[in-house]
């Protein structure tokens, strides 16, 4: 739940650090019996990052901080070998990294200053940072985080 509180916390990164909001909409236990179920907006920095801080406030409970990571895959590819022209005396050798496209999986987890503790997993499109996961909370409630 927390992680993807953070997913959702997950904000750009430009200059200075930026921040995104995250929703979390409880599906089940007793904030979803509630008529509206309230929503839990989460502010996340470092969006265009791959990990940040995470805070939020439970329906009428406590200021909740945390973290948000993602991990965006990436491809290592290494070049060896004898390169028998003249440009290239002596042989070739590189190494190039690049993000893998896709999907890029993430988790958030976020404790509460009564002791709740919140922790989720979220997927999220890479180069993008909008996505979308489930999150639960120590108090029996389980949400779709979305952002």
């Amino acid at each position: 739940m927390i992680r993807a509180f953070a997913l959702l916390s997950l904000g750009l990164l430009a200059a200075c650090g930026s921040s995104r909001d995250m929703q979390l909409y409880p599906v089940a236990g007793p904030l979803a019996a509630q008529v509206p179920p309230p929503v839990v907006v989460a502010k996340a920095t470092n969006a265009r990052d791959n990990s940040g801080e995470l805070s939020f406030r439970l329906p009428k409970g406590p200021r909740c901080n945390g973290t948000w990571t993602s991990v965006a895959p990436t491809v290592v590819t290494k070049e060896r070998g004898i390169d028998l022209s003249i440009r290239n005396l002596g042989g070739r050798l590189g190494r190039d990294r690049s993000t893998v496209a896709g999907v890029n999986s993430g988790e958030i987890y976020a404790v509460c200053r009564d002791g709740t503790i919140v922790q989720g997993t979220f997927v999220t499109g890479s180069g993008t940072t909008s996505g979308t996961g489930t999150a639960t909370d120590t108090l029996g409630n389980s949400y779709k985080v979305l952002f």
